[in-house]
């Protein structure tokens, strides 16, 4: 996508619009933090920004009258650790702190590290496929601290490349069997040879609405069958959990896996391998890629920025507006393995009961405990944390979440994109030693995330790591507002609201959904929705919404995906109004204050037409 260039009358009013200011703090990637930070003399980085905001509103400096600005120039800010806001941070409802770039779009917040010193491979590694001889090209990891960096990802001019894989991206083969009492599973032996002395190879699952990655320990030739087994705690997960596990002998066949990380997959151009423990990376240039000055990047950091607060002592009044957010990792399938329940929260136990039944859920046949996955942007106990004209893009696990006791913020007009799993995630998906199908009732309401408006955004090409990430995922959530956001090209749901599967009260309700586009999903996982919730939400609504075009999901093993789906003890909802382009719809044991008023291809073309982003938000499609 291509940034359109904005007229230099709207960037003057951008830097003029908040012109009751008395507190201005000016950075530069040719400033130095040694300067008093105006705009003739500007600090280098965003760290020292902030600690001199900080110190202002600490020494109750007249500056901070009518606000902290701090003005972000051109350029590429990286990262050598995470970014950390406290409530010592906060403004106030007159005196917000605002970090802004001067050009939107144009001031990234980065958390990659270049890859230089680029050879052709001359001395050949052993495995390296004979096809990629003479193609490949090598290169030292960096060094992050005193340690060679490990990356599962990588990024040539902007580009993902494709960490190296036996079939083409998207491509998988049907498993055999599944074995869960000796904990293996059975495939086709591939016709490629050496994938038994490949000491990282990786096997990633297919398992209904959700992925695994796990790590191989045993690749077992036995003629055309193979014996597959896999390093703890992964194999453990994988193999007691019932849900969702892979099918053997489904309507459309058996769960689908593929194979990567080995340097003997390393076979096509715009693959690239990293080998352990060396760290060097091997890469297979596309057409048109000149390592002499192409820019390549790893991503050193899982988070960015965390913004950190309590309930006693709340983050607040903080806002960033045109900043772009780039290059995140996401690491944790090299060091544990990866085994989710859904939307890419990853299992932490689980099983199946041999007598079943809770106190809360008298027939529930299995329990689970969970843990959220890794975010570029992470925020706790706070409110009035504001995102607006920003770009979240290059990053490994989830995007932008709003974890715990959040309130009163406001994600408008961003762009998500290039994302591994989940672009937008909000509220609580109970962890640790919660089990995740007991009622999350808070002992204090300020706990759960409420009065959160996510409008006008648009989310595409997220969860191209982790297929069971969502395009918005919200779990216990309170008075959300989801509106005229476009959300697309995601491999399981695209909005998503609501945990638990319980009809019992949780303190959810009031959430809005409205006029939001939602196309291309379940592309490759089903038992999704476009629009898709979860429990009891009394008084919430889904209105005036526009879904079309279910993806394929080639490697299903049933058709089951929905324009709307209410899944499990989905209650309090007035669904109205909402096109699509045939009334396919499901519910799964839903309660009984759900209403359902003229939904489907009969919906008025106006209403249809409003559905997505609103014109004033259009650019954003050119970026």
């Amino acid at each position: 996508m291509r940034c359109r260039r904005l007229p230099i009358c709207i960037v003057a009013l951008f830097l003029t619009a908040n012109f009751a200011f008395a507190g201005e703090i000016w950075v530069s990637v040719t400033g130095n933090d040694t300067h008093a930070g105006t705009r003739e003399k500007p600090l280098r980085t965003l760290a020292q920004a902030l600690k001199q905001a900080r110190e202002w509103r600490r020494l109750s400096d007249s500056a901070v009258e009518g606000g902290i600005y701090i003005r972000l120039e051109r350029g590429i800010y990286q990262q050598e650790e995470t970014l950390f806001l406290r409530p010592e941070d906060s403004g106030t409802q007159s005196s917000p702190t605002v970090i802004e770039a001067v050009e939107p779009g144009k001031a990234v917040i980065s958390g990659g590290v270049r890859v230089t010193g680029w050879k052709r491979v001359t001395d050949f590694p052993p495995g390296l496929p004979a096809v990629a001889r003479g193609k490949v090209w090598v290169a030292d990891a960096p060094e992050v601290g005193n340690r060679i960096l490990e990356s599962r990802q990588l990024w040539v001019n902007g580009q993902k490349a494709v960490r190296a894989t036996w079939l083409a991206p998207g491509k998988m083969e049907r498993m055999i069997d599944f074995d869960t009492e000796k904990e293996e599973i059975w495939i086709p032996t591939p016709a490629m040879k050496g994938l038994d002395e490949e000491p990282q190879l990786e096997m990633t699952v297919h398992q209904r609405w959700a992925i695994a990655i796990l790590r191989v320990k045993e690749f077992d030739v036995q003629g055309e069958r193979t014996r597959v087994t896999f390093h703890q705690p992964e194999s453990r997960i994988e193999f007691q959990h019932p849900w969702p596990q892979p099918v053997i002998g489904g309507e459309k066949g058996n769960s689908s896996f593929t194979l990567g990380n080995a340097i003997c997959l390393l076979d096509r151009p715009g693959e690239w391998y990293q080998e352990y423990p060396s760290g060097k990376i091997y890469y297979w240039p596309e057409e048109g890629v000149d390592l002499s000055v192409a820019e390549v990047t790893v991503p050193a950091l899982e988070t960015l920025l965390e913004v950190d607060g309590s309930l006693e002592r709340t983050v607040s009044y903080l806002s960033f507006k045109g900043v772009s957010f780039e290059y995140a990792a996401w690491k944790r399938p090299s060091l544990q393995g990866h085994v989710t329940l859904q939307g890419g929260m990853y299992l932490r136990d689980a099983y199946k009961l041999a007598v079943p039944g809770l106190p809360e859920k008298a027939e529930l046949e299995n329990q689970a405990w969970i843990e959220r996955p890794e975010a570029a942007l992470r925020i706790r106990g706070a409110g009035q944390i504001n995102f607006s004209g920003c770009t979240f893009k290059h990053l490994g696990a989830t995007g932008l979440d709003y974890e715990w006791a959040v309130n009163n913020c406001r994600v408008e007009g961003c762009l998500f994109t290039d994302i591994g799993g989940t672009a937008l995630a909000l509220g609580a998906f109970p962890s640790g030693g919660f089990e995740t199908h007991v009622p999350y009732i808070p002992v204090h309401k300020e706990e759960y995330c409420s009065d959160i408006r996510i409008a006008n955004n648009l989310i595409t090409e997220v969860t191209n790591e982790d297929w069971g990430g969502v395009g918005i995922g919200a779990g216990y959530v309170r008075h959300v507002t989801i509106e005229h956001n476009e959300v697309s090209h995601v491999n399981y749901s695209g909005i998503c609201v609501g945990w638990g599967w319980t009809p019992l009260d949780s303190g959810m309700e009031g959430n809005r959904i409205h006029a939001n586009y939602v196309h291309h999903f379940a592309c490759q996982l089903y038992d999704a929705g476009g629009l898709y919730t979860l429990s009891n939400q009394p008084a919430s609504e889904m209105t005036g919404n526009r879904i079309e075009h279910i993806g394929k999901a080639p490697y299903a093993t049933n058709d089951r995906a929905f324009y709307i789906y209410f899944d499990e003890a989905t209650d309090g909802y007035r669904v109205e109004n909402n096109w699509c382009p045939e009334p396919l719809f499901d519910s799964n044991r839903p309660g009984p204050a759900n209403v359902w008023i003229n939904n489907g291809p009969e919906v008025s073309d106006s209403i249809k037409s409003a559905a997505g982003l609103q014109p004033e938000y259009d650019y954003l499609k050119e970026r």
